[in-house]
């Protein structure tokens, strides 16, 4: 109850915000139109509620909840950006009230008065010498400055959720064998087939995808959102994803189906039993707390894969490396996939120092931030400190690939879903 409070509470605050600037940025506007404006203001956000909650529930189809849930992301975000103009604002209604009469008196008589009666004016050099008051030109910026992750977040819808690109990495492996010099691996995670609306861009990122001609593939988890028939329309795209020495894929979180009310325990089973199917059908090898060998030559090393292990307490802990490992322990290579990158904090360094290499995926970089060379950032690093790119500790290595699909928000700004090229080697 408490944390409904406060929700409640904050989304009463950034109503209000808004809404106050917007009254002093256009006074004479929102005098005219008050009651219109509040109408169609308050019917719009109790429509995304409605559909939102129905959509917790289940009662609505998914594209209905994904629009609710984002529409009401995106309004609620640019409405922060409104808080510190309204109370600048209000802030100088209280010291006016306080003793600043005769500054409104003379403002008032001015004849460059303006509308409102509660500031000194603001002259532009317009031609006509078009005045504002100082409280119109504060809830004017505050309205355009949220503006502006409305205009990125649309942006980030438009642009940014197919734009797939590649980054080429050089993963040096002192232990690596011989034959396996200038082998390449491409990586590819959380697919989230059930949040694809466009076919043809998603067949796009996949002749990308294939024009690497990789040695290996991994799909490190998260191939649907929820239910396996959200593969309906993508299983035939994805079926085309080969390689020489094989595709080798996980489960994620989502695979699970651990976010869907079923009708019954058995139905989530089949779910998930159909799911393994549909990987073995499209030619992955689905590895369930397990490994494989690549030979090449004489010498081999161990692809390792479990199932999805998160070190936060709401999410699966089904992960056995130890069971992964048996029969591994010689080789002098061992690649782990494991979909969740806090468990290489968590487990790998401490207790499985043999591992050289882990591939995550899971954090989606929040599909929000910025990735360039010599700086990244994004709101998800303060939950996942490992959450886009390479990471090492000691002889131990880590890369968090930021996906291939999307979740909820269908955009992405600044983190654009990824294709990950390996280029192992020896030597630096």
């Amino acid at each position: 109850m408490i944390r409904i409070a406060l929700v409640l509470l904050v989304i009463l605050v950034l109503d209000s915000s808004a809404l106050y600037c917007l009254k002093n940025a256009f006074p004479v506007y929102y005098t005219r139109h008050r009651y219109k404006i509040l109408v169609w203001y308050f019917f719009g956000h109790i429509i995304l509620f409605t559909s939102a909650t129905l959509g917790f529930l289940t009662l609505v189809p998914r594209v209905i909840r994904t629009i609710s849930f984002v529409g009401l992301f995106i309004s609620y975000f640019s409405k922060l950006f409104t808080l510190i103009p309204a109370v600048i604002l209000i802030f100088i209604r209280v010291f006016q009230e306080r003793g600043n009469n005769k500054l409104e008196e003379s403002a008032l008589n001015s004849k460059s008065e303006s509308i409102e009666k509660d500031s000194t004016d603001i002259d532009f050099g317009l031609k006509n010498k078009q005045v504002i008051s100082r409280s119109a030109f504060i809830a004017r910026s505050g309205l355009a400055l949220g503006s502006l992750p409305l205009i990125a977040l649309n942006a980030g819808m438009i642009s940014g959720v197919y734009d797939y690109r590649v980054r080429k990495v050089n993963l040096v492996l002192p232990n690596l064998p011989r034959s396996f010099e200038g082998m390449t691996i491409a990586q590819i995670s959380d697919i989230h087939s059930g949040s694809f609306y466009n076919k043809r861009a998603v067949s796009k990122g996949i002749a990308l995808l294939l024009s690497l001609k990789a040695d290996v593939i991994f799909f490190t988890g998260d191939l649907v959102n929820d239910r396996i028939d959200e593969m309906k329309d993508y299983q035939d795209l994805f079926s085309k994803v080969k390689a020489p020495y094989g595709v080798f894929s996980i489960l994620g979180n989502h695979d699970y189906g651990d976010y869907v009310n079923w009708p019954s325990a058995k139905a989530k089973l089949n779910n998930l039993e159909t799911l393994k199917k549909v990987h073995k059908i499209m030619g992955y090898d689905l590895l369930l707390n397990e490994h494989r060998k690549i030979k090449i030559g004489n010498d081999e090393i161990a692809i390792l894969g479990i199932e999805n292990w998160g070190a936060l307490s709401n999410f699966p802990k089904y992960g056995r490396v130890d069971l992964a490992l048996k029969g591994a322990e010689e080789l002098p290579v061992k690649l782990l996939l494991s979909h969740d990158p806090s468990h290489w904090q968590a487990q790998i360094i401490p207790k499985f120092r043999e591992i050289d290499m882990m591939f995550s995926g899971h954090t989606h970089g929040m599909q929000m931030g910025v990735r360039l060379n010599a700086l990244q950032w994004s709101p998800i690093q303060y939950i996942y400190p490992e959450w886009a790119g390479l990471y090492r500790k000691g002889h131990q290595q880590l890369y968090v690939n930021v996906g291939y699909g999307f979740l909820g928000y269908p955009g992405r700004i600044g983190i654009l879903p990824e294709i990950t090229l390996f280029k192992l080697s020896a030597k630096v």
